[in-house]
């Protein structure tokens, strides 16, 4: 299973959204993306963004803030 830290601190939406859909179209099979977002609208569209494509969200801590752990099926 790999896994991708995407680093969205500083762009506004849409961007972290659109940048999150194309990390899923590009991952495999059972990726995970770990998604860390510091625009308060961000979680709301990623989520959205993930849940249309039938991916698991979770939220999680990493080392540089709160982020989406998006696993695919």
């Amino acid at each position: 299973m790999s896994e991708t830290l995407l680093d969205l601190r500083g762009l506004r939406c849409p961007w972290p959204a659109i940048r999150v859909a194309r990390a899923i179209r590009e991952a495999g099979e059972g990726a995970v993306i770990l998604a860390v977002a510091d625009d308060p609208i961000a979680p709301r569209e990623i989520g959205a963004v993930a849940q249309e494509r039938g991916w698991a969200t979770a939220e999680v801590t990493t080392p540089i803030g709160a982020a989406l752990r998006l696993s695919g099926t």
